[in-house]
């Protein structure tokens, strides 16, 4: 029968028992293991044979546990022999636990007449001698997962402000959908420079000239102009607001009306087409349909033509129209201002 050889230890000197660590720190780096226990890939059933096991501990008498698999497992809660064994094999192959059998593996301390003492069991000496690593361990979890939560409330709040500027935007429910998993922190980090670029791509601010195709009828082409300070002011200068002539705005924003096979005649078929406009350009139509009722039909499908009129020069056709009908640029939004801005550009280049 195999038994580790123990060192006889005396009461004074260098042979003492060492002092068993406070209650309150045994306790503390239990807690620490607990909390790191994925790290080391152990159970919850291995903490809880842990806790059993550190609650044999009397302050004063070591850190060896005496008591034998039996009081071990009613202390547990009634599991099994095997399973027990099993959980003390699994602490000792990580060096949290040492053996120290007896000969006849029974678990007991003898002392002599001068003091000394051997003791036969489970030893928690090398648990309480990795305190600082657990509880530096603990305390990186600790951070990190803080870390996680304030991340998390930055992309929910980032969330909700998409969702006030597009209120069905695929982007948002997509990323709704991947907070389902549990992530990491670098996965949190690219969520939100995602979010932000996102963000930015929806601002109303108006890009350079780029070369751009939109699809036409047979023989049309679309005109690029140079990005003009004086057309972003149109959009917002507070003068009148009145609808302007509907041979006007059929006549300048040539490509909404290269999308239609029919003539546009009346002021109803330009709404018409504005309310199918509206989808293939990234605009829901229940965002149409609000700023219809908020500005007027009228005045919500010129902005439908005119935006589409700008092309590129718009980053993003959903958030410009939210802006400009629903958010804090309607009321300066003045249709035929920028119609006539848009008409003597295009004698320029004509």
């Amino acid at each position: 029968m195999a038994f580790t050889k123990l060192s006889v230890q005396c009461a004074g000197g260098q042979g003492t028992v060492p002092a068993s660590t406070p209650e309150t720190d045994i306790w503390a780096i239990f807690r620490a293991l607990r909390d790191t226990r994925s790290l080391f890939g152990l159970r919850p059933a291995h903490v809880q044979t842990l806790q059993a096991m550190l609650s044999f501990l009397k302050p004063g008498h070591g850190d060896t546990v005496f008591a034998s698999n039996h009081e071990i497992c009613r202390r547990i809660g009634g599991i099994d022999e095997r399973t027990l064994r099993r959980h003390i094999d699994r602490f000792v192959d990580l060096g949290f636990m040492k053996r120290h059998d007896s000969p006849n593996r029974k678990r007991y301390r003898v002392k002599s007449s001068d003091g000394r003492s051997i003791s036969y069991g489970l030893s928690l000496t090398p648990l309480l001698a990795r305190a600082g690593e657990l509880l530096v361990a603990a305390q990186e979890m600790e951070n990190a997962r803080r870390d996680r939560v304030f991340l998390r409330k930055q992309i929910l709040t980032k969330l909700a402000h998409l969702d006030e500027v597009e209120p069905d935007n695929g982007f948002t429910q997509e990323v709704r959908r991947v907070l389902r998993r549990k992530l990491s922190i670098p996965e949190y980090h690219a969520l939100l420079s995602e979010l932000d670029g996102q963000i930015e791509r929806m601002s109303t601010t108006v890009d350079a000239p780029e070369t751009m195709k939109l699809p036409a009828n047979d023989g049309q082409n679309v005109r690029h102009h140079s990005k003009s300070e004086k057309e972003q002011k149109d959009l917002e200068r507070t003068n009148d607001h009145e609808t302007p002539e509907l041979k006007t705005l059929t006549t300048v924003c040539d490509q909404a009306r290269s999308f239609t096979t029919s003539p546009l005649r009346d002021w109803l078929d330009v709404e018409n087409h504005a309310r199918t406009l509206a989808p293939m350009m990234g605009i829901h139509t229940s965002t149409f349909e609000q700023a219809a009722k908020k500005v007027g039909s009228q005045k919500a499908s010129c902005a439908i033509f005119l935006i589409l009129q700008l092309g590129n020069r718009i980053r993003n056709f959903g958030a410009y129209f939210h802006s400009i009908t629903l958010g804090r640029r309607e009321p300066a939004f003045n249709p035929s201002h920028l119609l006539e801005r848009l008409s003597r550009s295009e004698g320029t280049h004509a």
